[in-house]
């Protein structure tokens, strides 16, 4: 029987850890990142769980929200305060040294490699097969990573593109931009477009402090209700940022919304302002329509770009 390889997907909420077999995922778990001091604590978690002795392991790939060290052996959470060591956690479980990378690079991997079952397209547009692919996210942060295709394979490009300064397109945005300025100094497009940015807009327009979960659930329930106007201004923000991005890279081989919160507001994001933001740039509005724009729905999209990133 053929080694196990390890993959996982950190975020700053939740984490994913999966085990895969000839490339196919045999077994994973969700865990909440509140319920556990460090990653270590998850990682013995989830080997007691799925049975797994660390000898059966023959490498893998972590995923995680934060930047990776020079040598490619540590990194640290941006959310979160946890550190993740390759080398220690290899000693503590007798372990192989586990691949790190970035949770973009892998969110970019699945994404481009998933299948079209697995992708609602917003926008058609017109791909071009050489060009490269941009996908961005939100979620807890604001991620984005581009991708260059390289024959049969693809060369994943990091970037930190949500903390750009954020650029106000109209009334209502320059006044949010004016309350976050007043919080929190440099306003950034994650300070906009992540779950804690729909919480700020939503407190910017109303005063109330509520939780993104719940404003998204009362937006789809009363198109009439402050909490959809919160929604609209936020997801006009997301196109915008999506389209910027793109323009920067000219990503003609397609845009992919990866994160949670884009396949949770799918039912509202084909009526919403977004498409007409992303594609709002001017004399440039024309290349911007001929991009296809996607929303990734694999739940397991870190995880399986973990596993493809480890198997490179």
């Amino acid at each position: 029987m053929s080694a196990l390889t390890l993959c996982g997907d950190i975020g700053g909420t939740k984490t994913l850890l999966g085990l895969a077999r000839d490339g196919e995922l045999q077994a994973d778990r969700r865990y909440a990142n509140a319920d556990f001091p460090d990653f270590a604590a998850v990682l013995a978690t989830f080997l007691a769980d799925t049975q797994t002795d660390a000898g059966q392991v023959a490498g893998g790939c972590l995923a995680l929200a934060g930047p990776i060290a020079d040598d490619g052996r540590s990194a640290r959470l941006t959310n979160l305060p946890w550190e993740i060591d390759s080398v220690a956690l290899s000693s503590r479980f007798g372990l192989p040294c586990l691949q790190l990378a970035n949770d973009f690079a892998a969110a970019a991997m699945g994404a481009v490699t998933s299948a079209p079952a697995q992708r609602f397209t917003l926008q058609q547009g017109e791909p071009l097969a050489a060009a490269p692919c941009l996908v961005v996210g939100a979620g807890t942060g604001l991620g984005m990573a581009i991708v260059l295709p390289q024959g049969d394979s693809w060369r994943i490009l990091p970037g930190e593109g949500g903390h750009l300064a954020f650029a106000p397109a109209d009334e209502a945005q320059a006044a949010l931009w004016a309350f976050l300025q007043r919080r929190h100094g440099r306003v950034t497009w994650e300070r906009v477009v992540s779950g804690p940015g729909l919480a700020a807009i939503h407190e910017a327009l109303t005063g109330a402090k509520v939780a993104p979960q719940e404003i998204s659930t009362r937006a789809a329930a009363d198109p009439d209700s402050c909490e959809r106007r919160t929604l609209e201004l936020f997801l006009a923000a997301y196109g915008a940022f999506a389209g910027d991005m793109a323009l920067a890279c000219l990503a003609r081989g397609g845009i992919f919304l990866a994160g949670g919160i884009a396949a949770k507001l799918l039912p509202l994001l084909p009526q919403s302002g977004f498409l007409a933001a992303f594609n709002a740039k001017a004399e440039h509005a024309a290349i911007a329509a001929r991009m296809p724009v996607h929303v990734a729905t694999d739940p397991l999209l870190g995880l399986r770009g973990a596993l493809r990133l480890a198997r490179t």
